[in-house]
């Protein structure tokens, strides 16, 4: 969870441990800290007596950012109420929103992982670095589709705003703000 600015002095009240959407800047360092780890670490190893990449993880990854990215679009339409669907279990929101933001911190991280891996391989030129490009490749492919459907799904799980007019009496009262 991450702090938000609260009205009281002291940081205290009922928004002082408010759960907000994942900061980009977030998963960028965390992105970069993997990918230097990665170069650091393949360098400073011999390469050659590491076995070969496995496509496993590449394929893992992949099916669950298609996973994640059916999630979001299930739950937007029961959210947003379309006609056939049931209506959304809340406590299933919350969990969906636990999964992306999970989800997304995690394909940062292997996606700098893969990124730096796939970067040394590059400059690599031995014969086994060029058989591993592929899946360090497709690993950073696959990576990135796994952040971008977490946050996708995570934009999903929002709740849209009531217009005004839809509002009970005693909400647009006690809505903070010009009256």
């Amino acid at each position: 969870m991450t702090q938000s600015r609260s009205p009281r002095p002291g940081g205290r009240g009922p928004d002082q441990f408010r759960m907000g959407p994942t900061r980009i800047s977030t998963l960028v360092v965390a992105g970069l800290a993997a990918a230097a780890a990665a170069w650091l670490l393949i360098s400073s190893l011999y390469y050659n007596g590491i076995p070969r990449l496995p496509w496993l993880p590449v394929v893992t990854l992949a099916a669950l950012a298609v996973l994640e990215g059916y999630a979001a679009i299930n739950t937007r339409g029961r959210i947003e109420q379309r006609p056939g669907r049931e209506p959304v279990n809340p406590l299933l929101v919350a969990r969906f929103v636990v999964l992306a933001k999970a989800s997304s911190l995690v394909g940062a991280i292997f996606a700098g992982f893969y990124a730096g891996l796939t970067g040394w391989l590059f400059v690599e030129s031995t014969r086994a670095a060029m058989e591993d490009r592929a899946p360090a490749g497709g690993g950073l492919l696959a990576s990135l589709a796994l952040v971008a459907a977490a946050l996708w799904l995570e934009r999903s799980c929002r709740v849209p705003e009531r217009p005004d007019d839809e509002r009970e009496p005693d909400e647009r009262e006690s809505r903070p703000g010009p009256r």
